[in-house]
């Protein structure tokens, strides 16, 4: 029969196998349960948008490719990340100016916040930005912004970044790497899949982002009444409806999930939780969300954020509309996802 090891052993064995590279699994410490350092957080736009207005007075579009205040997670100070898997900032862009193109690995999504004549361009196609829309940039695709309107434009980016950080997959070029391209027109992709319709050559291609680049929020408004004409809403989330490809009728990017939800006035959401990272832009309305530990009343355009595993409630004082964007669909791809309604 073997002896018991004594500490004093087992320290020593510790030690002896540290110059290989090697630990041993029995003193591991990284945490066997869901859940991150990842804190609730909210931002209230009241308190941004002087901030944004003060940064474009500050710092020029040729001082800053993209003038943007980065939404960091207070539990993961010094990694600009809003989630441990998603990035959040709010770009502000004056009338009269350009941010010039790049591309890079991360898929990126743009909300609009406030404002009317600005754009994007993607991969040479130019989609127009109004309050509420939701566009698509896939990874790897060349975009610019510019504004032609007569006040300053504000959207929310929202990227998979810390992804493709954890993978070592970030790269990124910038436009004078950019090879000669023809314009496409205005509407072409909205043309080509916007109508519940493919073209004949279209292929599904599983995982692929939405080949639609502009969703306008009109549109999506409009199918939330719809819903709520149909029956009760859910008892967590209200009326909620998630932004899909047309193509395959998959997540907008093989990565993100991107949702619209109506909260009628009055509503009280039962307890949920889940093991993605949610991050929420309010469209419309007031109410509030609630924690175990905390609780935020939120407005419109504030941004608040749901750690995973973080059981937490919504209520509203008025019909209230919520976008919102979360690691969903890597989650579903990876067999990692589980969610629940707690009461």
């Amino acid at each position: 029969m073997n002896a018991i090891p004594t500490s004093a052993e087992l320290a020593r064995f510790s030690r002896d196998i540290a110059p290989l590279n090697l630990m041993p699994l029995w003193e591991r410490t990284t945490r066997m349960k869901p859940g991150t350092a990842c804190l609730p957080a909210h931002w209230r736009y009241a308190e941004l948008r002087p901030l944004l207005l003060r940064a474009a007075a500050l710092i020029s579009k040729r001082d800053a490719e993209r003038r943007v205040l980065v939404l960091e997670n207070p539990g993961l100070r010094g990694s600009g990340f809003i989630t441990q898997s998603l990035y959040a900032g709010l770009q502000i862009i004056l009338p009269g100016e350009i941010a010039p193109a790049h591309r890079h690995s991360p898929s990126a999504l743009r909300f609009v916040v406030e404002g009317e004549g600005a754009y994007t361009s993607v991969e040479g196609e130019r989609v127009p930005m109004q309050a509420g829309d939701f566009i698509v940039t896939a990874n790897w695709n060349w975009h610019d912004h510019g504004h032609e309107g007569t006040a300053p434009a504000v959207w929310m980016d929202g990227l998979d970044t810390p992804l493709a950080a954890f993978f070592g997959a970030m790269f990124r070029e910038d436009g004078s790497a950019a090879p000669p391209r023809l314009p496409r027109r205005e509407g072409e992709t909205a043309a080509r899949f916007g109508a519940h319709m493919l073209p004949l050559e279209s292929r599904a291609t599983a995982g692929a982002a939405s080949p639609l680049l502009r969703y306008p929020y009109e549109r999506s408004r409009e199918a939330l009444t719809a819903l709520a004409r149909s029956g009760d809403p859910d008892p967590a989330h209200g009326y909620r409806l998630r932004y899909a490809s047309p193509a395959n009728g998959g997540h907008p990017f093989p990565t993100i999930a991107v949702f619209l939800q109506w909260l009628p006035a009055g509503f009280a959401g039962r307890a949920y939780r889940s093991t993605e990272s949610t991050v929420f832009n309010v469209v419309e309305g007031r109410g509030s969300i609630s924690f175990a530990a905390t609780s935020f009343d939120w407005a419109p355009h504030d941004v608040f954020v749901v750690p995973p595993w973080e059981a937490f409630r919504l209520s509203s004082a008025e019909d209230s509309v919520l976008f919102s964007y979360s690691d969903r669909a890597a989650q579903e791809a990876l067999g990692f996802l589980r969610e629940e309604q707690l009461d």
